[in-house]
């Protein structure tokens, strides 16, 4: 199993290839992860051309059953985000 890329990975990675500071990078990675949080919570759209979307999936409360117990129990309505791959990356991971 590959290894996960983390926000730290990534802070580096921009980093060595910009030939910028650390703090620089990192200060960078978390402003565009917090416009992207913002963006979301306003209920926006997020396209990342050649990547994907980010959007906002709406579920309405539904009635659910415990898996221990099976006792009948209502799931509030909640929004989750949500993520589709584009199509040029849709594209990459499935040419071999």
């Amino acid at each position: 199993m590959k290894k996960s890329i983390t926000k730290s990975d990534l802070t580096k990675k921009l980093a060595q290839k910009s030939n910028i500071t650390y703090v620089k990078a990192d200060l960078i990675v978390n402003s565009i992860c917090q416009k992207m949080t913002e963006s979301l919570l306003q209920g926006r759209r997020i396209e990342i051309r050649g990547f994907g979307s980010f959007i906002i999936k709406h579920y309405k409360a539904y009635q659910g059953r415990n898996p221990r117990t099976g006792e009948l129990i209502q799931i509030a309505e909640k929004k989750l985000p949500f993520f589709k791959v584009g199509k040029e990356l849709r594209n990459k991971l499935n040419t071999d």
